[in-house]
């Protein structure tokens, strides 16, 4: 759930493409509280994992942390190595706890070897003592915000069913207080989906945000009513429609790609823009080829192939007794990894946007599609809809980045087609048709007319119609 560090960014670039091919290295979700939180969000699927583990303290030792500190530098062979932190509610551990990760990161690292520590957070615990540790150690933190705040409070409560907002946003402003690098994280729920528009420009002018993800919630209710497994074709009354979930991303986009292109950076974007590119990797596992390098750990040290599938059947084993090489290495692992590719369904594999989604997450992949084969997308309608859309946006950034030219540049060029593209109307305009500069006057007494006060209001019009198609 993780963006991509700042360091692997390409839409800001106009000297160069960055190499975006997968090193040799995992990505380890870390969950030092396991499925324990403060926080009671109604659409986390993680909680109910707390009954995987009866009686237990839900905090990792430091054996354990040793151990996976250690085993996570042996199976890298590049110089960086990125650590993550997740729950849960990973702050829930305390600042001691990330503090001996740290010095366990300076014992057992190689010579040349740097870190990358990041953490995904509610931020409704920090203060003082954690702004100048993140700083201190150059933490990357993603925060949770679904929105204003009659959007982030309609599932994002605590225990007691209280709005955690305003807890949310002192935890932000406290980040940005001590500069500590950090995203915003959205989950695309059913009630926020419906307000794209407010959600990502609260994030954009309020927030201050310049680095966001979007995140659609897709909750599987099991047969017993619980969300334990990634079983089942039922989706919760929260979980986003496809076509919301669309609808949703070419709004933001629309606004995005108009005003904010090289300044705001939405990770589903560039991501796709990767892929318009051919570049060998976008940087999010959903729209990978294939997956299996991003596994979870929780706090007791068994892994498990992804953070999505911490259930029996996708426990590799625990580290203790393992070492991590040798489970990502399995033919277990490995199978789950192809079977992203392999299970695809027909209709799937002749899709003209398959190089974009290539199936997005397994754990979606619960209908079937039109002929009845199993393996389509909850989510294709809206995935679709959006690749679609934004095709043509994304060829021009692609052609502009290759020529070595900031992708920013793609504003400039919408910007011209549109004004071409009402010129062209104006020139096909019956006399007694709206005008097309949006006035509510018909033609014959806006653009139609020359020579009068009434042209000069009209082009008043139309200049203001036109910065208001600009600005989304």
């Amino acid at each position: 759930m993780r963006g991509l560090p700042p360091s692997q960014h390409i839409l800001p670039r106009g000297d160069q493409v960055l190499d975006a091919s997968t090193p040799p290295r995992i990505h380890v979700l870390a969950k030092p509280t396991g499925a324990v939180c403060n926080l009671a969000c109604e659409y986390c699927f993680f909680l109910d994992k707390e009954l995987f583990y009866p009686d237990s303290s839900f905090r990792m030792s430091d054996e354990v942390l040793e151990t996976y500190i250690r085993q996570l530098i042996e199976t890298h062979r590049t110089p960086q190595v990125t650590v993550a932190w997740q729950g849960g509610e990973p702050t829930l551990m305390g600042v001691d706890f990330y503090r001996r990760a740290i010095e366990l990161q300076k014992k057992h690292g190689r010579p040349g070897m740097t870190f990358e520590n990041t953490m995904q957070t509610n931020g409704t615990l920090l203060d003082d003592e954690w702004g100048e540790f993140f700083k201190e150690n150059d933490f990357l933190i993603g925060i949770s915000i679904d929105g204003p705040a009659e959007l982030h409070d309609a599932y994002r409560v605590d225990k007691k069913g209280r709005p955690t907002f305003e807890r949310v946003m002192k935890g932000l402003r406290l980040l940005q207080k001590y500069e500590v690098e950090h995203n915003i994280l959205v989950t695309v729920n059913r009630k926020n989906a419906n307000h794209p528009l407010d959600v990502y420009r609260f994030l954009r002018d309020e927030a201050g945000a310049s680095w966001m993800q979007f995140i659609p919630v897709v909750e599987r209710i099991n047969e017993d009513g619980l969300r334990l497994y990634q079983e089942g074709t039922s989706v919760s009354e929260r979980s986003v429609t496809p076509e919301q979930f669309g609808r949703f991303l070419i709004q933001v986009f629309d606004e995005w790609i108009r005003n904010d292109v090289g300044k705001i950076f939405v990770q589903t974007f560039e991501a796709s823009l990767r892929n318009w590119m051919g570049l060998p990797s976008s940087g999010m596992c959903v729209f990978e080829e294939t997956c299996g390098l991003g596994l979870a750990l929780e706090h007791n040290g068994d892994l498990y192939s992804c953070d999505h599938f911490v259930e029996p059947r996708y426990l590799l084993g625990n580290i203790q007794e393992t070492q991590i090489g040798e489970l990502v290495a399995s033919e277990k692992q490995r199978k789950f990894g192809r079977d992203k590719r392999d299970s695809l369904p027909r209709a799937c594999r002749e899709c003209d946007v398959l190089f974009a989604c290539h199936g997005e997450c397994p754990k979606n992949r619960f209908l079937a599609t039109a002929d009845g084969e199993p393996g389509l997308n909850y989510l294709c309608a809206g995935w679709k809809a959006f690749f679609h859309h934004v095709d043509q946006p994304m060829k021009i950034m692609a052609m502009l980045m290759r020529q070595g030219r900031p992708a920013w540049e793609v504003m400039r060029v919408l910007g011209g087609e549109e004004e071409a593209a009402l010129e062209a109307a104006f020139a096909k305009a019956g006399r007694n048709d709206p005008c097309p500069c949006g006035s509510g006057l018909k033609f014959k007494h806006c653009h139609g007319k020359r020579g009068s006060e009434g042209t000069q209001r009209a082009e008043a019009k139309t200049s203001t119609a036109l910065e208001n198609t600009r600005n989304g």
